[in-house]
C-alpha cells in the first residue's frame, strides 16, 4: 500500500520476475513517480538499456521487469504505454503534479476496470469485484487505450495497421503473401519471449493444434537453455475421462517428451464450482462459462504443483479464422474484418477466461498468438490465404498448420499438426455441455426463460444455459454497470452477430459450441490435398 494526499495505490504481487525484491509499489530513483503494474515486460532489458544509454548513472533499485516504467515516465511521459512489449495493466501516481495515469496492454490479456466515485474521484482496478460497491459507474477499461488525469480522457496508443485497414473508409484488405517461414520464425519468437521467469512455468496443452505448437516450440527452447527448473518442459491438461482432449495431449506430451500432468473432472464438480467461477471472471457469457470452469480447475491443482505460470494457446482462432464458422466467410475481406473485430473482442471473452481463470489460483497464463510482433505478421498476410477451401484441401488454420509441417524435423505428429478444431468447452468432453444444459433445464423452469426479457431488459437470455448464469452473475454483482461490461447478440460456434448473419440456416438456432455448426466432423471425411483428413 502507498498513500500520498488523497491518492491510494495497493497491490497484491504474484512474483515472476525477481521474486526476492520486486515488491510493489515500484518507483524512479526519488520516489517521487510511483507504479503498481500487473503483467510482464518483454522488452525491459532493452529499455532498461535505453535508459542507462542517456542516463548513465542512473540507478534502479530492483531487477523487476515493471521497474523500467517509472523511469520510462519520467522522460517519455505518456509515450510510455506504446514503448511496452508485453502483458499489463497498469497505473502511475506522479506527486510532482499529483497527476496519474493508467494503460492497458495492446489486446486487454490481463484485466482492468475504471470507476467514478460519486465524490468525482476515479478508481482502477484488476477486477470489477473491486469498484461495484464504491462507484456509481464503472467500466472495462479499454485495451490498447491509456487514461491521463490531465486530460481526464481515454487515448487509443495502439494502432497497428490491420486496425487502420478495417477502420478505412472504404475498409482495406491486406495483401502480404504468405511466406511460411516468415510466420514461423515470428511464433517462435513469440513463445521463446514469453519463457522469461526466475520461476518453475509450464505450458497448458489441450492436445490441439494451438497449444501443441505452443508447446512445442516451448519444449525444443527449454532443452537448449541452461535453466535452473531443468530442460523438461512441464505440460497440463483437463478433461471429463475419456475425453479428446486428454487423449490426444497424452500423445503430443509423449511425442514433445514432456513431464505430463493430466487432471480429470466430474460434470457434478463442474456443475459445483459454477458459482465460484462466475464471481471471479465477472461475466455471465455462456462460452466463456463453459471453458472457464474446467480451467478454473485445473489452475488450482497447477498451483498446488508450485507452478505460477503458464504458456497459453489463446489468439490463434481470432487470427487465422479457426472457428469453425469461418467456413462460411463468403470473401476474403469479410474474412479479413471478422477476424479483427475477434482479435478487438478478446478482452472480452478468451482473455478474460485465460487471465481470470488462472489468477483466481496465482497462476500467470501468457499468450504468444497475442504478440504484437507475430500480430503485425500474421494480420498482414492476404486474408485468402486465410479461407477455408475444402477442395484445395485447406482447412481451417491452413496456413499456420503449413508454416510447421517440416517433416524433415516435425515439430509434432502430421496428424496433430492437422487435427480438426475443437473449442476448449468441447474437447474437455462432449458430456461436459451436455450436462450444463440438463443442470440448466432443471433449474429454470419455462416460464422463468418465458418471462426474461422483463428481467433482463438488456442482453436478454435466449436459453435456460445463459438464463441460469445470468441469475447467478446477478447474485455476485447487481448493479448495471456489472452487467453492462458483459457483450450480447447472437452467436454461432464463437462468432461476432455481424458474421452470424453468414448462413441464414444459423437464423434461430444459435450455440457458441463449434459443434453448432455443420463442417463440424462432415468436413473432414475425406482426405485433402495434401493427403491429410481436412
Amino acid at each position: 500500500m502507498f498513500q500520498w494526499k488523497n491518492s491510494f495505490l495497493a497491490h497484491e504481487r504474484l512474483a515472476i520476475i525477481d521474486p526476492a525484491s520486486g515488491d510493489q509499489p515500484l518507483f524512479n530513483e526519488d520516489k517521487s513517480v510511483s507504479v503498481c503494474v500487473n503483467g510482464e515486460i518483454y522488452n525491459h532489458k532493452a529499455l532498461k538499456a535505453q535508459i542507462l544509454e542517456k542516463h548513465p548513472h542512473k540507478t534502479f533499485a530492483t531487477e523487476s521487469d515493471c521497474e523500467v516504467i517509472s523511469h520510462l515516465w519520467e522522460d517519455y511521459g505518456e509515450k510510455v504505454a506504446s514503448m511496452l512489449d508485453g502483458m499489463f495493466s497498469f497505473v502511475i501516481l506522479d506527486t510532482r503534479d499529483g497527476s496519474f495515469y493508467a494503460a492497458r496492454d495492446p489486446i486487454g490479456i490481463t484485466s482492468l476496470y475504471i470507476g467514478w466515485g460519486k465524490d468525482g474521484s476515479v478508481w482502477v482496478a484488476s477486477e470489477m469485484k473491486c469498484l461495484k460497491d464504491e462507484c456509481l459507474k464503472f467500466q472495462q477499461f479499454p485495451p490498447g487505450h491509456y487514461y491521463s488525469s490531465r486530460t481526464m480522457s481515454f487515448t487509443r496508443y495502439y494502432n497497428p495497421q490491420f486496425y487502420l485497414d478495417f477502420e478505412a473508409s472504404p475498409p482495406r484488405c491486406p495483401s502480404t503473401p504468405y511466406d511460411p517461414k516468415v510466420l514461423r520464425e515470428a511464433f517462435e519468437a513469440a513463445v521463446v519471449k514469453r519463457m522469461m521467469s526466475d520461476v518453475p512455468f509450464g505450458v497448458l496443452l489441450s492436445g490441439g493444434l494451438d497449444s501443441s505448437l505452443v508447446a512445442a516450440i516451448a519444449s525444443r527452447a527449454i532443452k537448449s537453455q541452461d535453466s535452473i527448473w531443468g530442460n523438461r518442459l512441464h505440460s497440463f491438461c483437463i478433461g471429463l475421462p475419456g475425453s479428446p482432449d486428454l487423449k490426444a495431449a497424452r500423445e503430443v506430451a509423449g511425442f514433445l517428451g514432456t513431464d505430463h500432468h493430466e487432471f480429470t473432472f466430474t460434470v457434478q464438480e463442474g456443475i459445483d464450482a459454477i458459482s465460484d467461477v462466475i464471481q471471479h471472471i465477472e461475466t455471465y457469457d455462456v462460452t466463456t462459462i463453459r471453458a472457464s470452469t474446467p480451467m478454473f480447475l485445473m489452475s488450482r491443482k497447477i498451483k498446488a504443483l508450485g507452478v505460477k505460470m503458464v504458456l497459453s494457446g489463446e489468439g490463434s482462432d481470432e487470427v487465422f479464422g479457426g472457428y469453425l464458422y469461418f467456413h462460411k466467410a463468403p470473401n476474403r475481406e469479410e474474412f479479413f474484418q471478422e477476424t479483427v473485430r475477434k482479435v478487438q473482442a478478446l478482452y472480452q471473452f478468451d482473455c478474460l477466461r485465460a487471465n481470470k481463470s488462472t489468477m483466481a489460483w496465482g497462476v500467470e497464463a501468457r499468450v504468444p498468438f497475442l504478440d504484437r510482433h507475430f500480430l503485425d505478421v500474421a494480420m498482414a498476410i492476404d486474408p485468402s490465404e486465410k479461407m477455408i477451401d475444402k477442395s484445395k484441401g485447406r482447412m481451417e488454420k491452413y496456413i499456420l498448420r503449413k508454416a510447421f509441417d517440416t517433416p524433415e524435423d516435425p515439430y509434432l505428429p502430421a496428424h496433430v499438426l492437422w487435427r480438426q478444431k475443437e473449442q476448449f468447452s468441447d474437447g474437455v468432453g462432449y458430456s461436459w455441455i451436455d450436462g450444463l444444459k440438463a443442470h440448466a433445464e432443471a433449474c429454470v423452469t419455462d416460464q422463468q426463460l418465458a418471462a426474461a426479457q422483463h428481467r433482463y431488459l438488456e442482453n436478454t437470455p435466449r436459453t435456460k444455459e445463459g438464463y441460469f448464469y445470468r441469475s447467478i452473475f446477478e447474485s455476485h454483482f447487481p448493479q448495471k454497470a456489472a452487467a453492462d461490461t458483459v457483450p450480447g447478440g447472437p452467436s454461432v460456434a464463437c462468432s461476432t452477430a455481424t458474421a452470424a448473419l453468414w448462413d441464414a440456416a444459423w437464423a434461430g438456432n444459435e450455440d457458441p459450441s463449434g459443434r453448432a455448426v455443420s463442417v463440424h466432423d462432415s468436413a473432414y471425411d475425406k482426405p485433402g490435398a495434401n493427403g491429410l483428413p481436412n
